[in-house]
């Protein structure tokens, strides 16, 4: 087989995946993490329909992810008295299963650490095609060269920047922020089965979750986009407070909260947008949120997860020439991956008029919104999936 060794930049979710579909297959794998270690809790993430459960269980972690599973969480709407005023169904916000990021991300490196080489506390600053590989630098490694680079980093992705173009080319921001404090830990007492509650407060343009399957606290706001430095954990809480600032009900408390706790993410909504020529460019792709991503769209996991293993046995089906497998991955995924499209959770969370607001709450409960989830469902399941593990493994 020819492209044996490959590097991925990313060990969250598209990359863990990636590396264990490709080491099945018998190809070198590294992946190199900026974080100095696996990053715990994070927000629920889901699966979604047949075609995700089946990537997942030819995996071997179905049942030790539904194991984990968080449960699922409707959200009720109040108003400033605490009086309901709206319900969003955790059908539609979650899928079949939710797991926290970080205990899938755990999952799959216990699959794949033992057969595959991580970095943690490193990252990519330089690629270079050649004839026969991508030399690759390092902030902090030696350079090394590999035949294959994969950006799996998420919608940020630092291999989309340097083997594509800047940011702004490819990431559309779309006019709302999200903020997610102190994932809710999983602990064997939650089943899967079980459904739990938490409250949301809207105001024009603001959303304030208190509690559930998905987070300890959630926040979603209306802005232009807004220059912070990502590392910079008190001038994010600074943001939020500051948007927050003078709702009533639970939100004194939840703010007094986030400002202690340490599990604090905040982030645009944003989607990205590749051109015409796919998720490729030479020896270098892109998989997961770096390359179909859309923040809080409901399908970026299972994507990754599908994303992963198609171009994994692409690769294998193609005997590890990149040229034929990375153009059937892009007709696949770009197919596929049109479920994330044109959809804003920020508009569906946080209107930004209190006529708005009214209508999401009654849209909420009406036949249309039904049709809408089981649009969704569909979907998820819209992609005919190859049953590569059966025809090579490693």
């Amino acid at each position: 087989m020819r492209n044996q060794s490959v590097l991925i930049s990313g060990a969250s979710v598209a990359g863990p995946a990636l590396a264990y579909w490709l080491d099945r297959y018998g190809f070198e794998v590294t992946v190199v993490e900026r974080a100095p270690e696996l990053r715990p809790g994070g927000q629920a993430v889901d699966f979604k329909g047949a075609t995700h459960q089946t990537v997942v269980e030819r995996m071997g972690i179905w049942a030790e992810v539904q194991q984990r599973s968080t449960g699922t969480t409707d959200i009720v709407f109040v108003d400033e008295q605490g009086e309901r005023i709206g319900l969003m169904s955790g059908d539609f916000t979650g899928g079949d299963v939710e797991i926290l990021r970080g205990d899938l991300a755990e999952i799959m490196y216990r699959r794949t650490s033992g057969s595959c080489e991580y970095v943690f506390g490193d990252s990519i600053s330089a690629l270079t095609e050649t004839a026969d590989g991508v030399l690759v630098e390092f902030e902090r490694g030696e350079p090394r060269t590999f035949d294959l680079v994969f950006g799996a980093d998420g919608i940020h992705s630092r291999v989309r920047r340097l083997a594509f173009g800047p940011e702004s080319e490819f990431v559309e921001h779309l006019g709302y922020y999200y903020c997610v404090v102190g994932a809710s830990p999983w602990t064997e007492q939650i089943s899967r089965r079980e459904r739990q509650i938490a409250y949301g407060l809207n105001a024009p343009g603001l959303l304030a979750v208190d509690g559930g399957a998905k987070a300890q606290q959630m926040y979603v706001f209306a802005t232009p986009e807004i220059e912070f430095d990502r590392t910079d954990i008190a001038a994010q809480r600074r943001i939020v407070s500051e948007k927050f600032a003078g709702l009533g009900w639970e939100v004194p408390r939840m703010l007094a909260e986030a400002a202690e706790c340490e599990d604090f993410y905040l982030d645009s909504l944003s989607q990205v947008r590749m051109r015409e020529t796919g998720y490729t460019t030479g020896r270098i792709a892109l998989v997961g949120d770096s390359a179909y991503g859309n923040t809080l769209g409901g399908f970026g996991t299972g994507l990754a997860v599908v994303g992963a293993y198609v171009v994994a046995g692409e690769l294998a089906l193609a005997d590890g020439d990149h040229t034929v497998a990375f153009e059937r991955y892009t007709e696949i995924m770009r197919r596929y991956a049109k479920i994330a499209k044109n959809t804003s959770a920020g508009r569906f969370f946080a209107p930004r008029t209190g006529r708005g607001i009214k209508f999401r709450n009654w849209f909420l409960g009406s036949r249309m919104f039904a049709l809408m989830t089981r649009f969704g469902d569909k979907a998820a399941n819209d992609i005919d999936l190859k049953d590569y593990p059966a025809l090579t493994t490693k």
